[in-house]
């Protein structure tokens, strides 16, 4: 960029571009600068917590991470604190979403399918083995790594025993509402291990359908049908695979398949290898509550670098699937359908983008933001999920050539898409074109919480 950029480092890291964010924290990308490993890292801001009463539910989560030690499992590699924020530093996944496969293939075939289903349930298995119940499995939880194994992540509505009340159930209603078991609506108490496995169930029937078993607009109506389990398996699922699902979608927990029968079933013993690991690994929660206190072990300071900062190629490989960078330039152009991201490049002055940008998104009724160059649209309109906003910001890949990136932060993601049509055609002067055809250059799009599945 041709703006001074303030790079934070974080004791040895060296922290990035955003990755995604939520209400409370924010994952970003960084690097150790000792090693050159990257590192995904989740920055909380410490009043935020202590104002909604959120640190029991971060020392849970930092305390389950540590619990699950699993090759399928994204690993917690430390916690570390500054005076106002917690930075917890995270194995990287560079693969994307498994939602994105959905999006980008329709859906999978079945060979690949089961292979997934099967590292989910030995993940699964392994956590319900430690007392963990995750209760938010869904495939935007699930991640892929270069290798195409598959990583559970966040484990932010995960449960542990003492979290159960004298009857021995959990009571607490929670996950997204198309992948919740019938017993967790209920509100009468459920186990954490066949509420996940139904989930588990679920998952396989989206990868194998491309769409949710359970899908309805109204909320009611979706909780009447998961109650009796009404759904239909499309005509390509094999019987075996017709079968399974029917076992685990039961809207019985009694009777509902477990993953110690599952490991017996036909269809998925066929291919299964086992993960090797080293189960016996010693947990320290030491840091867990430090990290909360004025102890000095796991404090760090924060440091401005006040260089220029151009994205540099660690960030530049992170936005693409492993080593490859085709991704980035080389899709679908302006009629792919944005999800979460949308990225494209541009030749024209970083100055000249974010004006471009401004001009084009007021007359559709967003209020702009800037600060160098970043900026922040915001509709004026209330949507189905609240206003929609918008996260934009240019980064210089290299001399005279940007790329430009544009994130939802909030609102229905449907909007977005409209949205995102409509401000596109106002953007036209500044996309970068190639010479030899003169079709604009391709858009990357980062695949977000909505269809074909939501």
């Amino acid at each position: 960029m041709n703006a001074t950029s303030n790079r934070l480092r974080v004791g040895k890291y060296e922290l990035g571009k955003t990755l995604g964010e939520g209400t409370f924290a924010k994952v970003k990308i960084a690097k150790n600068v000792e090693t050159g490993e990257n590192v995904a890292i989740k920055v909380l801001d410490k009043d935020k917590i202590l104002k909604h009463k959120m640190v029991e539910q971060i020392k849970r989560e930092i305390s389950t991470m540590k619990l699950v030690k699993h090759p399928y499992i994204v690993q917690l590699l430390e916690v570390m604190a500054s005076k106002t924020r917690i930075y917890i530093v995270l194995e990287y996944v560079n693969g994307g979403e498994l939602f994105d496969k959905i999006v980008h293939q329709t859906r999978l075939k079945e060979d690949e399918a089961r292979k997934y289903f099967q590292q989910l349930i030995d993940a699964v298995d392994y956590c319900h083995s430690r007392n963990v119940y995750h209760r938010d499995l869904k495939p935007e939880n699930l991640l892929v790594d270069a290798n195409g194994n598959l990583k559970i992540s966040d484990f932010g509505l995960s449960a542990l025993p003492q979290q159960c009340r004298a009857d021995g159930l959990l009571h607490t209603t929670c996950g997204t509402p198309n992948y919740v078991a019938p017993e967790v609506i209920n509100d009468k108490g459920y186990h954490g291990a066949t509420a996940d496995l139904w989930s588990c169930g679920v998952i396989l029937y989206v990868l194998m359908a491309g769409y949710l078993p359970f899908d309805e607009s109204n909320l009611m109506t979706l909780y009447r049908k998961i109650h009796k389990a009404e759904f239909t398996c499309p005509s390509w699922f094999s019987p075996g695979a017709r079968r399974l699902i029917m076992k685990i979608l039961n809207p019985n927990p009694k009777t509902r398949i477990t993953a110690a029968q599952m490991y017996k079933n036909e269809w998925f013993r066929k291919g299964y290898t086992p993960p090797k690991f080293d189960e016996e690994v010693r947990i320290n929660l030491d840091d867990v509550d430090a990290v909360f206190s004025e102890s000095t072990e796991y404090m760090v300071t924060e440091e401005r670098d006040s260089k220029p900062a151009p994205m540099n190629a660690f960030e530049l490989i992170s936005l693409s699937r492993g080593l490859n960078l085709s991704g980035l330039f080389e899709t679908r152009g302006q009629q792919a359908r944005p999800e979460k991201e949308t990225r494209f490049t541009s030749t024209k002055p970083a100055k000249q983008i974010i004006s471009t940008i401004e001009e084009a998104a007021k007359p559709l009724g967003f209020n702009v933001q800037k600060r160098d160059y970043k900026m922040k649209l915001q509709g004026d309109k209330h949507g189905r999920k609240g206003h929609l906003s918008v996260a934009t910001e240019v980064f210089e890949v290299a001399p005279s050539l940007f790329m430009v990136e544009l994130r939802k932060k909030g609102g229905d993601t449907l909007e977005y898409h409209n949205f995102y049509r409509s401000l596109f055609k106002g953007l036209e002067d500044i996309v970068w074109r190639s010479e030899a055809d003169g079709k604009t250059s391709p858009l990357e799009t980062r695949s977000g919480k909505s269809s074909p599945v939501k």
